[in-house]
């Protein structure tokens, strides 16, 4: 008997170009209905109910009721960060239109993977954090550094791990876009959380990728010595 993960099954419902674009389009962290969901995929309302179907009995999505309408998420960080280990290794798709070319540049500079801030500015932020000593790098993870510690309770981050959460405190995350590391985990998902809270970054409609307001331009200057500015002039 094979003790193995069973890769071909979860190969199977990534590799169909409708199922992709379902499982992206909820890369944000979010809940949707399965309509938009259906309309990002291009497909019909009964097609993406077959698949959206096939990807909760496969593990990768979970549904929840809402009234009359059921929403749908990606079941946890692991499978965000699946899809993003395999965006590194595929080949870039050929932009075909100017507002292809915005998206693209727009979720290069700064996005949400899953919970956890990505692009330019989270792989920015996460070297500026190692520079300044603020966490180091300890076999696999990330580790806070007393100083690091109380940068961030100064913010207000919230540093306790959830209860019975078998989720990483700090780990990187390999950006697709970067080919480095970002700051993932629980760490990661707080820290972003609060940027939201603080006005820093607000999410652009429509998609992943966010926006670093004038408010957090000067914040990550004032708190880290990051200048996000220069990180746009580069995406």
């Amino acid at each position: 008997m094979s003790t193995s993960p069973n890769i071909i099954e979860v190969a199977s419902l990534i590799g169909e170009p409708s199922r992709v674009s379902i499982l992206i389009s909820l890369m944000n962290g979010k809940a949707l209905p399965a309509s938009e969901l259906a309309r990002n995929a291009k497909v019909t309302p009964q097609t993406a109910s077959t698949h959206l179907a096939k990807l909760v009995e496969g593990g990768l999505l979970v549904s929840e009721s809402h009234g009359r309408h059921r929403y749908y998420r990606l079941a946890s960080p692991d499978v965000a960060h699946a899809l993003e280990s395999l965006m590194t290794i595929a080949a870039p798709k050929p932009v075909r239109s100017l507002r292809e070319s915005d998206q693209l540049r727009a979720i290069r500079y700064a996005r949400t993977c899953y919970d956890h801030l990505a692009g330019e500015v989270g792989v920015a932020l996460t070297q500026r954090m190692l520079e300044l000593q603020l966490m180091e790098v300890s076999d696999q993870d990330y580790v806070l550094s007393e100083a690091g510690k109380t940068k961030l309770q100064s913010l207000g981050v919230d540093l306790v791990a959830k209860p019975k959460s078998r989720r990483r405190f700090a780990r990187p995350c390999l950006d697709w876009s970067e080919r480095r590391h970002h700051l993932a985990g629980s760490l990661g998902a707080s820290l972003t959380h609060r940027f939201f809270e603080l006005g820093w970054i607000e999410r652009v409609p429509g998609g992943r990728a966010v926006r670093v307001t004038e408010l957090g331009s000067s914040g990550f200057m004032t708190e880290f010595g990051l200048h996000v500015d220069e990180c746009k002039k580069h995406s």
